[in-house]
């Protein structure tokens, strides 16, 4: 096992934790005696889950921030010494995609997403990694997603986005090996939390799109997380079918995959 141990002055810091599999992985951490340190834009929610967790006996302490601001991620490490703890666990969940056809894309809500789901992934990757290798102990899960492994017509951007993700978090396992740190890839399939109301999806479009042995509950994925973060697993894709469909989709030709997706994809329709 790789997880730091709990300890009154270390908590795990997760992004995106006022709901979904945010939430989850924070319940699964506090199971397993991490104190948290909960960072979202929704203020009132998130409270409500740092109340939950500090309920259930460990510290839980709510830090809203909007992550899309550069200068909010920067205070954010001052935040959190200022609260007498360090940060041994990293959780970079929080993310949103846009849905539809690029050429009809609005620029600055491509950038918003850009921003979060890349560029606060390696800001507060790079200000929290350097403590965790000096101290020789550390972990650190990027949430990515199945749609890391192929181009995908309807969400471009956000499928090229966890492609960074995925590709970034495989070479810092290159980079820290041997150092006490580790780190994991979250790409899990889809799953029911309210990111497609977000994204743009129609109601139950989502669902009529994507067979329903694909679906993993925000549970079972919060678990497999932890349990691959834990285990020093490089890359965790929650469900079988998600594990055989990525290994597909990395694998067939883009001339054959790509009008296959894009004729599918609801946001295209």
């Amino acid at each position: 096992m790789v997880l730091p141990a709990p300890a009154p002055d270390r908590a795990a810091l997760v992004t995106g934790a006022s709901s979904g599999i945010g939430t989850e992985i924070a319940r699964e951490l506090a199971c397993r005696g991490q104190n948290l340190v909960l960072v979202a834009r929704s203020e009132d929610r998130l409270r409500d889950v740092a109340a939950e967790l500090s309920a259930a006996g460990v510290r839980a302490e709510a830090l809203p921030a909007d992550l899309e601001d550069a200068a909010a991620r920067a205070a954010l490490p001052g935040r959190v010494a200022d609260l007498g703890l360090t940060v041994e666990v990293l959780v970079n969940n929080a993310g949103f995609s846009t849905l539809g056809p690029v050429a009809a894309a609005d620029p600055e809500r491509e950038l918003r997403m850009i921003e979060l789901d890349v560029a606060a992934v390696v800001d507060l990757t790079t200000r929290l990694l350097p403590g965790m290798v000096q101290r020789g102990r550390g972990a650190i899960l990027n949430v990515a997603s199945t749609a890391a492994f192929q181009p995908l017509p309807g969400q471009a951007g956000y499928a090229a986005a966890k492609a960074f993700v995925l590709s970034y978090t495989q070479a810092l396992v290159g980079e820290v090996r041997g150092s006490g740190v580790t780190v994991t890839a979250l790409c899990p399939g889809p799953v029911r939390t309210g990111f497609e109301a977000v994204a743009g999806f129609a109601e139950g479009a989502a669902e009529k799109a994507l067979p329903k042995l694909l679906w993993v509950d925000a549970r079972s994925v919060a678990r497999a997380a932890v349990d691959g973060l834990d285990r020093g697993r490089m890359v965790v894709i929650p469900g079988a079918a998600n594990r055989v469909g990525a290994a597909l989709s990395h694998l067939t030709p883009r001339t054959l995959l790509l009008p296959v997706l894009a004729k599918g994809h609801p946001g295209l329709k």
